[in-house]
């Protein structure tokens, strides 16, 4: 059975392509704002970021150290500290410059870490496809051998029933005739006949 294909609209394809550059500039913006409502030079402000992404940072290498180290949870801590420093820095500086310079380079960064992601998960998607794709053929496969198995079944036996059919029409045939004799048959290696009473009483 055929399954549907789905086109997907071109938002849905363009979403997460745009996402790292939606986040660091969702950053940059907040952080901006901040700024306009009195995070300028305000130190308080600024060491307030600078622990809170330290710590961030912190717990992304405790989380990636060692063997049993989570993936997932190190690189959402490691972001996090990157949107506070970004943040920070977008909050206290009191030009441009410097925030969109760490705006540029977080959505750098960004981009190479989801891309590393996108092709895993294109080599998964891939390898499933491909799995797919080869079941499917070998069902098909097993499917046409049976096919081509029940209909050679079929054939044999319909060739069986006519082969019979005719044998005993022909025997039917045969034994109408004068002079028939089963033993004859039977001596020749046949299948024996059941004995039919061929003589009539005359009255």
């Amino acid at each position: 059975m055929n399954e549907p294909i789905v086109a997907r609209h071109w938002l849905a394809l363009a979403a997460p392509k745009a996402a790292p550059a939606l986040a660091t500039s969702t950053v940059l913006i907040l952080g901006r704002i901040w700024n306009a409502n009195g995070a300028e030079h305000s130190v308080g402000n600024a060491a307030l970021m600078v622990v809170l992404a330290a710590g961030a940072a912190t717990a992304g290498a405790f989380a990636s150290a060692g063997r049993a180290g989570d993936p997932v949870i190190a690189g959402t801590a490691f972001a996090t500290s990157g949107a506070l420093a970004l943040a920070g820095v977008a909050g206290y500086a009191d030009g441009l410059s410097l925030p969109l310079l760490l705006w540029a380079l977080a959505t750098t960064v960004a981009y190479g870490l989801a891309a590393r992601y996108w092709r895993t998960d294109r080599r998964e998607h891939d390898a499933y496809e491909r799995r797919t794709a080869e079941r499917r053929e070998e069902h098909a496969h097993v499917e046409r051998v049976e096919a081509l198995r029940a209909g050679a079944q079929i054939e044999v036996a319909r060739e069986g029933a006519a082969y019979a059919e005719a044998l005993a029409a022909a025997l039917t045939a045969r034994a109408a005739l004068p002079g028939f004799d089963p033993a004859q048959l039977t001596r020749a290696g046949l299948p024996e006949l059941p004995a039919t009473d061929t003589t009539k009483e005359d009255w």
